[in-house]
Order: C-alpha cells, then sequence, then structure tokens
C-alpha cells in the first residue's frame, strides 16, 4: 500500500535484468550461480537466487521512488524485531559491499540491510536480501490453522506495541481514502460518463468511515502487517503460517491484520473470527469494539486499491493484468460495491 504520489516511472525496472540482479548480488559478497528465479509480485522485483556457496536467497528489488530509505529501513528493522523474538518471518539480512568485487563501486549502502545498485546505464536499484523462506497457502477452513495464525499475529502485535514508526505511514480515512479520492479526481482517470457518480458515492462512503473512526474510544494504533490477506500469509508443517516480508508495514488498529482472513456468509465470517481471536488473545489483548471498523476498512482498502492501480498505470505490467480499469464499467462497478460497504457499514458488527 502506497501513499499519494504522482503518476508511476513507465519504465520503472528497465535495466533489471538477469545480469544486473547477479552483479548486484556479487557486489555484497553474494555471487549466484547463474541460476535465479523471478517470483510473484506487482509492486517490486523479487528473485530467487541461487548461490555458489549453495545457499539459496531472495533478493527484492524495490520499486524506484515508492518507500524513502527510512522507510524501507523501519520496516527491516521491525522485521529484526520480529525474528529476534522467534516470530517465523524471513528477516532482511545484513549486508556489506564486497570490496574485493570488481563490482563494489557501484552500490553504495544505505543501512546495515538495504544497499543500492548503480548500473553501467546509470539505473538505481534499491535491494534487500532474505534467506529463502518458502511455504503453500493456509487452509482456513479448518479451525485449528485459524487459531494458528492467530496466535501468530497476536505475537507479531505484541511486539509491534513495543515500540512506533516514525516514517511509515499511519492507516486513516484521511490517508488511505480521501487523500486516493482526491489524487483520482485531480488526475481525471475516471470516464467523465462514470465520475460523478463514484465521486458521490465515495464521498458518502468516507463520511460513514470517518463517523466509525471518530466512536469513542478511538482506536489503539500499533506497528502492523498492514496487507494481511491469504495470499501474504504461507504455511508449512514446520513453522505454521509466516510471512515473507513486510512491505505494506503501517501503523493502525490492531483489526486491520484480522478482517481480510475472513470470508463467506456472516455466519462463516463470525465462525472463522472466533478461531482467530481465541488464538490472538492468548498472546495479545485485543479490543472487541475494533470490529465496527471491518466494513470502514474494507471500504478504505477499495479506495486505494483503485488509486494503486492508477498509479501503476504507465508500468507495462498493469494494463496487462488490470485491462477493464479504463472502462466506465470498472467505475460502475466501484460505485456500486462502494453502495453495497454503505449498507455493510450501517449492519450491527460481527461480535
Amino acid at each position: 500500500m502506497t501513499s499519494p504520489s504522482p503518476a508511476s516511472n513507465p519504465t520503472p525496472y528497465d535495466g533489471l535484468g538477469p545480469e544486473t540482479v547477479l552483479d548486484a548480488l556479487d557486489s555484497v559478497g553474494l555471487r549466484g550461480d547463474g541460476r535465479l528465479i523471478q517470483l510473484n509480485s506487482f509492486e517490486n522485483r523479487v528473485f530467487q537466487v541461487f548461490l555458489e556457496d549453495g545457499r539459496v536467497v531472495v533478493a527484492k528489488f524495490y520499486r524506484p521512488q515508492r518507500w524513502s530509505d527510512a522507510q524501507i529501513l523501519e520496516e527491516h528493522a521491525f522485521a529484526a524485531e520480529l525474528a529476534a523474538a522467534e516470530i517465523p518471518l524471513a528477516a532482511p539480512m545484513p549486508l556489506t559491499i564486497a570490496e574485493a568485487s570488481p563490482l563494489a563501486a557501484h552500490a553504495t549502502a544505505k543501512g546495515t540491510t538495504l544497499v543500492e545498485y548503480a548500473t553501467p546505464a546509470g539505473a538505481l536499484f534499491r535491494f534487500g536480501v532474505t534467506t529463502r523462506f518458502g511455504g503453500r497457502a493456509p487452509e482456513l477452513e479448518d479451525d485449528d490453522t485459524l487459531e494458528r495464525i492467530g496466535r501468530f499475529i497476536g505475537r507479531m502485535h505484541a511486539v509491534g506495541m513495543q515500540h512506533s514508526f516514525l516514517h511509515r505511514l499511519t492507516l486513516t480515512p484521511q490517508t488511505f481514502g480521501a487523500a486516493n479520492r482526491d489524487w483520482l479526481l485531480d488526475q481525471q482517470i475516471i470516464p467523465p460518463e462514470a465520475e460523478s457518480a463514484w465521486r458521490d458515492m465515495v464521498d458518502t462512503a468516507l463520511a460513514a468511515v470517518r463517523e466509525a473512526f471518530a466512536a469513542d474510544p478511538a482506536p489503539r494504533l500499533l506497528r502492523l502487517h498492514g496487507d494481511c490477506h491469504l495470499g501474504n500469509v504461507l504455511w508449512t508443517d514446520a513453522t505454521g503460517p509466516h510471512f515473507v516480508d513486510l512491505d505494506d508495514a503501517v501503523t493502525g488498529p490492531a483489526v486491520q491484520d484480522l478482517w481480510m482472513l475472513l470470508a463467506g456468509d456472516r455466519a462463516t465470517a463470525q465462525r472463522q473470527l472466533a478461531s482467530v481471536l481465541e488464538g490472538y488473545e492468548a498472546f495479545h489483548e485485543f479490543d472487541r469494539r475494533e470490529l465496527r471498523l471491518i466494513e470502514p476498512l474494507r471500504t478504505l482498502r477499495m479506495i486505494h486499491h483503485s488509486a494503486w492501480i492508477a498509479r501503476r498505470w504507465a508500468d507495462p505490467a498493469f494494463p496487462i493484468a488490470f485491462p477493464w480499469f479504463e472502462s466506465p464499467a470498472y467505475w460502475a462497478e466501484q460505485t456500486t460495491r462502494l453502495r453495497e460497504q454503505l449498507a455493510a457499514m450501517a449492519e450491527p458488527p460481527l461480535r
């Protein structure tokens, strides 16, 4: 999840081919044996790389101009805290410029876990490296699995409460809602025939979101994963659930890391929530009054997602992945979904 920003560079990863990936790793003493696999990621470029010494690492090259160095290093520091607390997570490795490497002159340390590599053509790519930490999608129809995921997130939040982010975003109706709405309207991205209906509905929905966030008491804020949907949770028999990274880490209410685990009708979601919270509350207190924020947070995510696609539209990967985005039909559908969210926010919250 990103903050409002100018339209993206149309070729943000131009020049980041396999040779550049291997050269960048060589500059920090990680010599590849020539084998690498590009992993799925719209936002960043992520590669599984096999090293000459037999290790397998994952190198993440951050999208240029998305996060500042301070924001990335704060993400890395949070991951290190979680790893130190023995919470399963692929924490970034310390990186040191390999002075003996002929490619060392191309690399600049931005912190202990972040390096910027300059290609001969002048492109700059910041990257971090983790050990490979694989897994499969969890089976969420199983209550025991949900309880274990709840314990995992509860442990993470217990660590998240110990310190505060200084540079990462804070999830609020303004940062993830109104700012995205304003940016979309300013950019004139929405087809004229769909804009008025969408604008009226998003304004009405955001008023309901603000009302929920302003209710007494205000939600307690802490450091979160921030984008805890099923695609970001991996499972192994040895460790149970884990995250591969914290790229979208934010400050926000605890329920943000819980609601995306729920699916299905209300009765199913209620059962799932009970299992998740049974595990969560074994390690961290949860204020159940935050459950009123589930539908408002879902509404913010919808608005944010549209703005995210729009900001990346110049990137060739996005029109291929979202070919319907520029059509009036997409925005009419968003208007309908926001109207449905308005009704959902008026219903009693899960318990």
